[in-house]
């Protein structure tokens, strides 16, 4: 039994591995879609997305809660909501890695996690702990410093993260699992998708059918570039603790960072290097306070099972309720605060 266990939660480790590689090494295959634009490669996104979850969701047959959402319309605002928020996402995304600027795109990533934890606070009223507060004023700072560097805020990082913080608080309302969840939001998104392109072939400005077939494939693509690491993500979240993932969520935006330094070329001055690193320290406060709550707390439940044991009731309080917390401030689903984030969608 620990031996499949062991099995199970190697295999989770190593969906989780692929998934955030995959959304890390993504800067890689944009450019390939040139010379079709943004908005082109958004909108073939979007549908040949919706074309690969129905397929998916027609081989395992999970339909049930598509009629469950369409009989509950506040359910179905905040999917249309979680839509919008994931386009905007996507667009700035595939246009910053298009137009040079894969270092800020994984800025944005980065600091993700800080601006989800300060919506906590505006938006949910939550409490954060003195190095929590540490991590997200270091976080500020380091947005001055970048903006100092930059001449201007970076506004592609905060799109990027004030966007995907978004999506996952809407997302957490919702409740739908990953595969579902893409296949209700690309509904949505199909029709205007399919519309502008439409539109665009209208004009002569559409590189589909234009470029030979290799392109044409590489846009279909987009669909299975888009769901894959979700599935890998999914398999990964049911076998691995949220903390792993907490960290493995680190991955993808590393994995941006070195590339835009490293293969892409794109300058790093010292102010920006100032920046990057003061983001850095507040992620590394903010993963050691969570890994410190977490054992803290898992040694507080560690007592009190020992007294229940010895025929003491357990006290029922924040300790066990902040067992929940986990490393980059994700917390366990249904734990306090579980409202907080989302790691599990948003793909750059």
């Amino acid at each position: 039994m620990a031996g499949s266990s062991r099995s199970e939660q190697r295999i989770g480790l190593l969906n989780g591995f692929a998934a955030y590689g995959m959304w890390g090494l993504v800067p890689l295959f944009w450019p390939l879609l040139k010379p079709a634009g943004a908005g082109e490669i958004l909108a073939h996104r979007m549908a040949w997305s919706l074309v690969f979850v129905a397929v998916a969701l027609l081989v395992v047959r999970r339909w049930a809660w598509a009629g469950e959402l369409l009989r509950q319309p506040r359910r179905l605002a905040l999917v249309t909501v979680a839509a919008a928020v994931i386009t905007v996402n996507w667009g700035v995304y595939i246009w910053a890695v298009n137009s040079g600027h894969v270092v800020e795109a994984s800025l944005g990533y980065f600091i993700n996690p800080l601006v989800t934890i300060a919506m906590g606070v505006l938006l949910l009223k939550e409490r954060l702990r003195p190095a929590q507060w540490a991590a997200v004023g270091t976080g500020f700072a380091a947005v001055l410093v970048l903006t100092i560097g930059y001449g201007q805020p970076p506004w592609i990082s905060l799109c990027l993260a004030f966007s995907f913080a978004t999506y996952g608080l809407v997302k957490k309302k919702v409740n739908l699992g990953g595969v579902e969840s893409l296949a209700a939001e690309t509904a949505i998104q199909f029709l205007p998708a399919l519309g502008y392109l439409l539109w665009l072939g209208s004009q002569g400005d559409s590189t589909f059918t234009t470029e030979g077939a290799g392109h044409t494939a590489l846009l279909a693509a987009t669909g299975v570039v888009t769901a894959i690491p979700l599935v890998c993500f999914g398999a990964a979240a049911i076998r691995v603790p949220l903390s792993t993932l907490g960290l493995l969520q680190y991955l993808a935006p590393v994995f941006q960072f070195v590339l835009g330094v490293l293969y892409f070329g794109e300058a790093m001055p010292p102010e920006r290097w100032a920046g990057f690193g003061l983001v850095w320290l507040a992620l590394a406060l903010l993963t050691w306070d969570a890994l410190r709550t977490a054992h803290r707390t898992a040694r507080t439940l560690r007592a009190q099972l020992d007294r229940a044991g010895d025929g003491v009731t357990p006290v029922k309080g924040s300790a066990a309720r902040e067992s929940g917390i986990v490393a980059s401030g994700v917390p366990a689903p249904g734990s306090a605060g579980s409202e907080r984030f989302d790691t599990a969608t948003g793909k750059p």
